[in-house]
């Protein structure tokens, strides 16, 4: 019966031993394996190995960062931007983690039936109670280019696909009259841009809150959240903000989608939800 049991033990701490070699195996085949690409493309090792290393250097910057960041989030931004990989959001804007609370997309939509994006744009504004939100779109957007060339997606692609079309459908006149196809997606690129940013002023959530600043703008300084359309290019790294007057756009659509309205002693000086963010005395 002793015997029986020490072999049983005998073997349970071989096959132990057996998974732990097995486990290293595998480890070094991830670190030490390579085609001509590098190390093999299965392995995320990368992942974990580039975070220790971060997290190490920020706590040697600041050991309080990550218990300050387990208390509570206070962004200024929302972030509204494209899936792309190449437009990282803190990196690109140099700021650290809790800066920004970011929503992405394919070709950085505001779509009044993305469940998704009305729940983040709703959290971000209603809650989080942003001071900023960025619409960002960048140039050499696969989602842009495929609504310039027509190309054929599958759904739910094309159907996601199709709010770009929409957009070039509006803004077909001025479009259509660019005959360089590369030039015309830059341009869809930032009309998409400040549609999607007309799309944020039409939310409830935004109208209510920038209503809700302007009756205290002496404690807030200017009505909130302020939108602001930008581009990223890939090929330069700069971020730009687009060269628009968002009350131009505005003022003829108050009318179809402005839902709050703040009266004044003089009739002519009202402000709506739809209105400018600085207002002047």
């Amino acid at each position: 019966m002793a015997a029986a049991l020490r072999a049983a033990v005998g073997r349970r701490a071989e096959a132990q031993l057996f998974s732990r070699r097995a486990s290293a195996a595998i480890r070094n085949l991830h670190t030490s394996r390579t085609c001509k690409d590098g190390p093999r493309k299965w392995s995320t090792d990368e992942l974990f190995v580039n975070n220790e290393a971060w997290r190490q250097d920020v706590l040697k910057k600041d050991p309080d960062f990550f218990a300050r960041q387990a208390k509570l989030q206070t962004p200024r931004y929302l972030w509204i931007g494209c899936s792309d990989s190449r437009v990282a959001t803190e990196t690109i804007c140099g700021l650290p983690p809790g800066s920004l609370f970011v929503h992405r997309n394919i070709a950085n939509l505001v779509n009044n039936v993305d469940v998704s994006a009305m729940g983040v744009i709703q959290y971000a504004v209603g809650v989080l109670k942003v001071e900023h939100i960025v619409i960002c779109g960048h140039y050499d957007c696969g989602g842009i280019a495929a609504a310039v060339k027509n190309v054929d997606l599958p759904s739910p692609l094309a159907n996601w696909l199709r709010n770009v079309r929409d957009v070039y459908r509006l803004h077909l006149e001025e479009l259509s009259s660019i005959q360089d196809q590369e030039v015309r997606a830059r341009r869809l690129v930032e009309i998409n841009v400040i549609e999607q940013a007309i799309n944020l002023y039409k939310t409830r959530i935004v109208q209510q809150r920038r209503v809700e600043t302007y009756k205290e703008i002496e404690e807030y300084g200017f009505v909130q959240p302020k939108i602001h359309p930008v581009v990223y290019d890939p090929g330069t790294g700069k971020l730009e903000r687009l060269d628009v007057e968002m009350q131009d756009y505005l003022r003829e659509l108050r009318d179809i989608y402005n839902l709050y309205t703040v009266a004044e002693d003089d009739e002519d000086l009202g402000w709506d939800g739809m209105g400018p963010s600085v207002v002047l005395p």
